[in-house]
């Protein structure tokens, strides 16, 4: 390790990496100090279960906001596979299934389950409207930030800007669809990750559900061959590839800078950088600059991984491997949501907590041995909603329980046998099942309140006239050579590398 690089960048998640990959490509000198043992920070594959040889995607499931652009830039070997089956929600013995290659097939299921095909028809306009505004809006997000008035001349579309960018959502589902089941399928969109209500004026939601329904230009939600792992590891190898110096095993406790040189303390020494590239929350940036504590974000969701021997049949008569094939919604009709946010948000862990399951293997059996996929093994992985840290503060494990428990139960209500008669037991003699909080994931991932976002998103656009590069690109701070560079960034969230990108750009656009 040297004793000054150009730059010097904070947390080895893929964020982090796409910078350093674009750095040291155009020459920069470029380290990567990691706390971990490995990088990848929440974009990881790893075999959770003794005995088995299954890669999950343990913390990130799937891939949307991932340019193609930083693909190609990069070189890297990674591809995705697009999953047919776009959901799949039953409800009272009856299912709702989305299959995006087959219109018919999806009209008739909207009949089946809401008695007339007015809300197919009104679907189909509302994603054909989500669809166009991903194709304008997605290409923006690895370009300089443009000003609010400029996206809404891009979006060229009046209706559509007012009721993503202006009024609570809940307002377009409500006055759009009339199914309750169809509304809740709609507002999930909007509440993956974020703890907020369909009428939130602060607009949380509709922030939400627009990232959620531009990634790619499209809105697909695609499964990562070989897993998230496979995703950062191809990272990990263009950053070195191109000369970076990537340290795991090397946490950051501070950063100090004049504004011209930072220097960055970490477990064991200190280096000199010419800019801080911080893959890391704000709060996290905050404390490390020694700055006063602030309130940190808060993350709300509850993630469980299964390994299963079977799929489980459904009390519906649709085929397990269609309905598991896209995202599974438990409980997660517009009133069941309603319900349980306000539960949660009154202190109680949610009576009936809504969750979406997702299965890796359906689409991409890479991911398990060739032995366990020859026996028909597959695995889950759920995402709960409505668990905000907070309900996890008094009694962490017994809250755990008792949320896993109920949302467990949850599923089990529309399946024709029990989930956990279909898991696998590991070498040690436990059912294949772990589950984490928000505060598990701040413990393991260092993300703070378990906000897998590091905290709100943002819409993609500024409203200052700031003319430094950082600012052009949404990555500045109050420090003129330490940016942000990961989910914090102003166009970050989700598996995207938009934020290392952009972090990168700004960077190579000063010297």
């Amino acid at each position: 390790m040297r004793t000054r690089y150009d730059v010097v960048i904070v947390g080895g998640g893929h964020n982090g990496l796409v910078a350093a990959a674009y750095l040291a490509r155009a020459g920069r000198s470029v380290l990567v100090l990691e706390r971990g043992a490995h990088t990848g920070g929440a974009a990881v594959s790893e075999r959770v279960f003794a005995g088995f040889d299954a890669r999950l995607s343990r913390y990130s499931y799937l891939v949307s906001l991932l340019p193609r652009q930083i693909v190609d830039d990069l070189g890297l070997r990674f591809t995705t596979r697009r999953r047919r089956i776009s959901s799949y929600t039953p409800m009272d013995g009856r299912g709702l299934l989305v299959d995006t290659q087959d219109a018919a097939r999806t009209r008739e299921s909207f009949v089946r389950m809401t008695g007339s095909d007015a809300d197919f028809e009104a679907w189909q306009r509302f994603y054909g409207a989500t669809g166009r505004l991903a194709q304008r809006v997605f290409p923006t997000l690895t370009q300089p930030v443009p000003r609010r008035a400029e996206l809404e001349r891009i979006v060229d579309d009046a209706e559509t800007w007012a009721a993503i960018f202006e009024r609570p959502l809940g307002e377009t589902i409500e006055s759009t669809f009339a199914d309750d089941t169809v509304r809740g399928v709609v507002f999930t969109d909007a509440l993956i990750g974020t703890f907020t209500h369909a009428h939130d004026p602060s607009l949380r939601q509709n922030r939400c559900f627009l990232y959620h329904v531009i990634g790619g230009g499209t809105g697909d939600w695609d499964v990562p061959v070989g897993g998230m792992g496979a995703l950062t590891d191809a990272l990990a190898a263009a950053a070195r590839g191109a000369g970076a110096e990537i340290v795991v095993d090397h946490a950051v406790t501070g950063i100090e800078t004049d504004g011209g040189t930072a220097e960055v303390a970490f477990t064991g020494g200190t280096v000199a950088a010419g800019h801080v590239l911080v893959n890391a929350a704000p709060h996290e940036l905050s404390r490390l600059l020694g700055e006063p504590e602030a309130t940190g974000p808060e993350g709300s969701q509850l993630k469980v991984n299964m390994l299963l021997n079977r799929l489980p049949r459904l009390r519906d008569t649709v085929d397990p491997r269609e309905a598991f094939a896209g995202t599974f919604h438990i409980a997660e009709g517009y009133a069941q949501l309603d319900a349980a946010y306000h539960e949660a948000a009154a202190g109680t862990p949610p009576t009936a907590p809504p969750s979406e399951i997702y299965c890796h293997t359906l689409t991409d059996p890479s991911i398990l041995a060739a032995d366990l996929a020859a026996r028909g093994m597959h695995t889950l992985t759920l995402f709960g909603l409505h668990t905000p840290a907070g309900l996890f503060a008094q009694d962490h494990d017994r809250v755990k329980r008792r949320l896993l428990d109920a949302t467990l139960a949850q599923l089990d209500s529309v399946l024709a046998e029990p989930i956990r008669d279909c898991l696998a037991v590991d070498a040690d003699g436990r059912p294949c099942l772990e589950a984490r909080t928000p505060l598990d994931l701040e413990d393991e991932v260092g993300l703070p309140g378990g906000h897998i976002f590091h905290g709100d998103l943002s819409f993609p656009y500024r409203t200052d006239d700031d003319p430094s590069p950082a600012a052009r690109w949404g990555v500045e701070t109050e420090h003129s050579n330490i940016f942000r560079c990961g989910a914090g960034a102003l166009r970050g969230g989700g598996v995207s590398g938009i934020g290392g990108h952009n972090a990168a750009m700004a960077v190579l656009e000063i010297a």
